[in-house]
């Protein structure tokens, strides 16, 4: 079997994406065992020059499936548009780029790895293929904003271990 840059981002894109889902439902259940406003969570910080829980969900989907309209298109920038500010908008931002993921082609993807694709940050401009973009860039990010998410909730006491984190591992069957 050829592992290919399909193999390599979008299954493990969706196994975070449907804990951090899962997660959610958690941090959701934590507010109403508590007592508390919902929007407690969704804007709890780690530290105070950190963006809160809402966005580091978002961002799990601008780096999976905006990463990859990015190498599509040639061109990807930060997403600065507001985060949803309640848990049934975070989940269907979540369950958006899981149903978008889950249509990717794989074969139309991989032809997607040598794709020009540049990062772009105002003036700043990074070059890279599709795949470096994917593998070096976007999934970096993806990871660290979905651990982040998790260490907020943690922080705030929300019940959580490694294996909420891991969701479901694909094993052989």
């Amino acid at each position: 079997m050829t592992f290919s840059l399909y193999d390599a981002t979008i299954p493990s894109n969706l196994q975070i994406l449907r804990a951090i889902d899962a997660m959610l439902d958690k941090a959701e259940a934590f507010t109403a065992e508590q007592g508390i406003e919902p929007a407690a969570l969704i804007d709890a910080k780690l530290a105070d020059d950190m963006l809160p829980f809402g966005y580091q969900v978002k961002s799990c989907a601008a780096h999976s499936v905006g990463g990859i309209e990015g190498v599509r298109c040639g061109t990807f920038s930060p997403d600065r548009s507001p985060w949803p500010t309640d848990f049934a908008g975070l989940h269907a931002v979540l369950r958006d780029a899981i149903v978008t993921l889950e249509a990717i082609d794989r074969d139309t993807f991989d032809t997607l790895a040598e794709n020009d694709t540049k990062f772009e940050f105002g003036t700043f401009v990074m070059p890279f293929t599709g795949a470096n973009f994917l593998l070096s860039f976007s999934q970096p990010n993806f990871y660290f904003h979905a651990t982040t998410a998790y260490a907020i909730l943690r922080a705030q006491g929300v019940k959580l271990g490694k294996r909420d984190f891991l969701g479901t591992p694909r094993m052989k069957a």
